[in-house]
């Protein structure tokens, strides 16, 4: 087999082009594109790929048309978006709006077929949210995104301390200070923290070489977690 390698070279280069293209685009765009696709995402999510693919492989055509077509694309996609925040109307008309399929404890089957769900595909997401019995579900909203979202009947909600009158303290985000046995001087300056407060902490809890720590973490109470490195470990073989 004789490979081209002026026509392999070609292909690459525009593969390179797409992908750089695609990347402007979808940072342009937001990480909304990737994460929440409404039925108008998922449309440009689809053409923008196609024309990156025709553009890499269909050695025929211009280069910059693909890229052109892309970055279009990518443009009425942005200001689209821009116009369903400022206007409710048209956020109604391109990204959709909530659908209740269960209401009261009673399943509305005109939303139902609406959202083109049957019964199968309505207890199979239930399920996936945690509930195995339909008579525990209150309230069941199909969001735009496709995602069902689930009110349970307040005998089957979760207790909260609000719940139990129970006073709880504040939580933030934990700190990473140590990846990999490194140091992460920035995030424990940010904790107003420093390198001896921190080697002082692991000396108390017995660690004193670096070289054992995977990862260790920080919360706003001071509270230093460790979790030592355990590449020998074996895992149970229970979830087959």
């Amino acid at each position: 087999m004789n490979i081209d390698f002026a026509e392999l070279g070609n292909v690459t280069l525009r593969a390179l082009s797409s992908l750089i293209t695609l990347f402007l685009v979808t940072k342009m765009l937001g990480k909304k594109q990737v994460s929440q696709l409404s039925l108008f995402d998922y449309v440009i999510g689809i053409s923008i790929g196609n024309f990156a693919a025709e553009m890499t492989i269909n050695l025929e055509s211009n280069e910059i048309n693909g890229i052109v077509a892309v970055l279009i694309f990518g443009v009425v996609a942005y200001l689209i978006s821009y116009a369903t925040i400022k206007s409710i109307t048209l956020r109604r008309f391109f990204m959709g709006t909530p659908t209740i399929i269960i209401q009261n404890g009673k399943i509305l089957e005109k939303n139902l077929r609406k959202v083109k769900f049957d019964i199968n595909d309505m207890l199979e997401e239930i399920r996936s949210n945690g509930y195995f019995d339909l008579s525990q579900v209150e309230y069941a909203v199909m969001e735009a995104s496709g995602k069902l979202s689930i009110l349970p009947k307040p005998e089957y909600r979760p207790l909260t301390p609000q719940d139990m009158k129970i006073k709880v303290s504040s939580e933030s985000l934990c700190a990473n200070i140590i990846i990999d046995s490194k140091i992460m001087h920035k995030n424990l300056e940010n904790m107003n923290k420093d390198e001896k407060w921190l080697l002082k902490e692991l000396k108390v809890k017995g660690y004193s070489d670096l070289s054992k720590i995977l990862l260790a973490t920080l919360d706003i109470n001071e509270k230093v977690v460790v979790y030592e490195k355990n590449i020998n470990e074996k895992s149970k073989d229970i979830l087959e």
